[in-house]
């Protein structure tokens, strides 16, 4: 399991143009974005390796993004499989741009949720 406090940290200062807050729920580490949506780090403590990372816009514009690596047998043709990335909705699955670090995905997945809200 990885350092969520180290995670929240590189959060706070690396992305404190679009983060609002940090906190940690048990095995997860949410951070909350400015405009409200807020993203999930998860790492399974059960299943080593076992995580997903998921960006929930729902109630703002009706999208979720979410990085996971659950071998889904539908998502199988999926060059990255077992990794895949939901891309805008729960159907949308695309490669996996994520690196498998924790420190290297919290800043790769805060660094795609910046340009995104940049773009808006």
């Amino acid at each position: 399991m990885p350092n969520l406090e180290q995670l929240a940290s590189i959060a706070e200062q690396g992305f404190w143009d679009i983060v609002e807050s940090t906190t940690i729920l048990r095995d997860k580490l949410r951070v909350v974005l400015s405009d409200t949506s807020f993203i999930d780090f998860w790492w399974s403590q059960e299943i080593p390796g076992r995580f997903a990372c998921h960006w929930e816009r729902a109630h703002v514009d009706g999208t979720f993004f979410r990085h996971n690596n659950m071998p889904h047998s539908k998502w199988k043709d999926v060059q990255t499989f077992p990794q895949h990335f939901h891309d805008g909705a729960k159907g949308e699955v695309i490669e996996s741009f994520l690196v498998s670090d924790p420190e290297g995905a919290v800043r790769g997945f805060l660094n795609y949720a910046r340009e995104m809200l940049n773009q808006k």
